[in-house]
């Protein structure tokens, strides 16, 4: 037996060893186990259900009615006649409205003032007044959206009136008050559905967090009992590097196969998220992303001396990732050192290439660009896991 063969040998006992020891620490290791296995499938299923409501419906208001007549019952009558806002209190002044509104048991004030009717059967322009939280955006929308869309469409009703009863036929009319019809399409989430809008994104932050806080457990078990050494065949000094990168990724690889595969199908149908795009392009790039993921783990989980470093010095980091993917703001408003910052981490390519293929349909090639960008992130922290386990096994060598 010459020495490559010996060495393909050597190393293909190493990498057996490293894959059944790394089985055996994340199922015996608790903490480990609820991380990189319960942990994405928990997630996932509690934000779903917090979002399974997908659109916001029936918000509070008050009106302040000082008008109180027919015109201004009847406007009062639109805002319970669309499903966003619904009227719950008739304040008779700001006063109480503002108590109701600082108490959050409404998040939009209505004023419709004593010549409202006068001023609207005149001719004149009647003025209504419209406070809305701004402090929440979806309730802003929603009572802003609402109030305003029936405020103009009962503007419009009034105008056609007056045409009609000045002699105006009733095309005439239609063209005066709406001289522009428009169709409005939601292209890709037709229900406005705010799970179907962050899910995706969420998913993909989840799984590179916690390969990141995971493997970084793993990792700094490995240092602390000393398995670098441990593991080394017989007749050798000390672990080779790359059989012990290539066998924990395996692992971490087949693993997140089980459950991303659970995630992207059953549960994407269990809670009706957008399902576009071809199963092998979702495959092909899960397998890209998932790599890039436990890359950048390995390499950074060589940083830690102890296992609960991973948790003091990761967990805080998903916010900001989550951020600088581009969901929570959009990139275009981002300063460019720090959009150049996001993109060292393969969520922000992940985020940005599964909401193409599974909410907007694309193929596989329209999302080349990610791909390999996310190849490229996999041979980079590769190699820096390289280089780190190298250091390390020296490391652990000198101390023996």
């Amino acid at each position: 037996m010459n020495r490559f063969t010996r060495q393909i040998k050597s190393y293909g006992e190493q990498f057996v060893a490293v894959v059944r020891n790394e089985f055996r620490t994340i199922f015996t290791d608790e903490g480990a186990l609820l991380v990189l296995v319960f942990a994405l499938l928990i997630y996932a299923t509690t934000y779903s259900l917090a979002y399974g409501s997908q659109v916001l419906r029936n918000v509070p208001i008050g009106v302040i009615d000082e008008s109180r007549t027919n015109a201004s019952r009847t406007l009062i009558e639109t805002f319970n006649a669309g499903p966003n806002t619904y009227v719950a209190y008739d304040p008779t002044n700001m006063e109480e409205a503002k108590e109701l509104f600082f108490q959050r048991k409404i998040y939009g004030i209505v004023y419709i003032p004593s010549d409202y009717e006068r001023q609207l059967l005149g001719g004149s322009q009647a003025n209504v007044a419209l406070y809305a939280d701004a402090s929440y955006f979806l309730m802003y929308r929603q009572v802003f959206q609402e109030i305003v869309t029936t405020i103009g469409a009962t503007g419009a009703m009034v105008e056609f009136r007056r045409l009609i009863a000045r002699g105006a036929d009733i095309p005439q009319a239609q063209a005066t008050t709406q001289p522009v019809i428009y169709q409005s399409h939601n292209l890709f989430n037709p229900y406005l559905g705010y799970g179907s809008f962050v899910m995706p994104a969420i998913i993909m932050v989840i799984i590179q967090q916690t390969l990141l806080i995971g493997i970084g457990m793993i990792g700094g078990t490995w240092r602390e009992l000393g398995l670098y050494g441990k593991l080394c065949p017989l007749g050798r000094r000390r672990m080779s590097t790359l059989p012990i990168v290539l066998g924990r990724a395996t692992a971490y690889a087949l693993i997140y196969a089980v459950t991303t595969t659970y995630i992207l199908g059953l549960h994407y149908k269990l809670f009706h998220y957008p399902d576009n795009g071809t199963t092998g392009a979702v495959v092909l790039f899960m397998a890209a992303y998932l790599a890039a993921c436990i890359a950048l783990s390995l390499a950074v989980s060589t940083l830690f001396r102890y296992r609960e470093n991973s948790l003091l010095l990761l967990l805080w980091t998903s916010i900001p990732v989550l951020m600088l993917s581009g969901v929570s703001f959009p990139r275009e408003g981002m300063p460019d050192w720090l959009f150049d910052f996001g993109q060292l981490f393969p969520s922000s390519h992940g985020v940005n290439g599964l909401i193409r293929i599974r909410t907007m349909g694309a193929s596989l090639g329209e999302v080349l660009p990610e791909i390999k960008t996310l190849l490229i992130l996999t041979v980079v922290y590769g190699g820096l896991a390289l280089i780190g386990t190298h250091v390390v096994i020296g490391r652990e060598t000198r101390e023996k």
